[in-house]
């Protein structure tokens, strides 16, 4: 019982991912109804056998606040595909401002990248401009979604259909 559960709201919404035991029980109480099941899984009782959950629906629509991505190391690392945006290594990485604080950069979404220790050095108190660089890819703000969808881990394919419609 190691797999997660995409969780969706009345309207099919992707709203979480949770365990399979916390789904079942969801399910069992007749609070969600089970979209989808893992072919070939099982969870026994004495009397009964249930099918383990791979997708569920809430019953009742739940008004879930905006969420946000936290803004942390590791999800910058994981949002830059733990490979410095500089030279696009994957050794020795560090967090690098685009815009250095000592110019007025902050740290945002947008101004905070993955760079290994070598681009972090030739860079310096410079924006990368001013130092010769370019970046492989733009700095974003990832939405909840689009971090659930692509940095989940391995997403199964029954999830995709829930997980594109935005």
């Amino acid at each position: 019982m190691k797999h997660s559960v995409l969780v969706l709201n009345q309207n099919y919404e992707a709203i979480s991912v949770c365990t399979v035991r916390r789904a079942f029980l969801l399910v069992f109480l007749k609070k969600a109804e089970l979209i989808d099941a893992l072919e070939g899984e099982y969870i026994r009782s004495s009397l009964n056998l249930f099918e383990v959950p791979s997708i569920i629906r809430l019953k009742n629509y739940v008004k879930v606040p905006h969420r946000k991505v936290a803004l942390s190391r590791s999800n910058i690392f994981k949002r830059d595909g733990e490979r410095c945006v500089y030279c696009g290594t994957t050794k020795n990485l560090t967090l690098d401002h685009v815009i250095p604080r000592s110019k007025g950069g902050t740290d945002s979404w947008e101004n905070l990248v993955t760079a290994c220790h070598s681009c972090n050095s030739k860079k310096g108190n410079r924006t990368p401009e001013e130092a010769g660089m370019t970046l492989l890819q733009k700095p974003f703000k990832p939405s909840y979604i689009f971090f659930m969808r692509e940095f989940n881990g391995k997403i199964r394919e029954t999830w995709k259909p829930y997980l594109y419609l935005l």
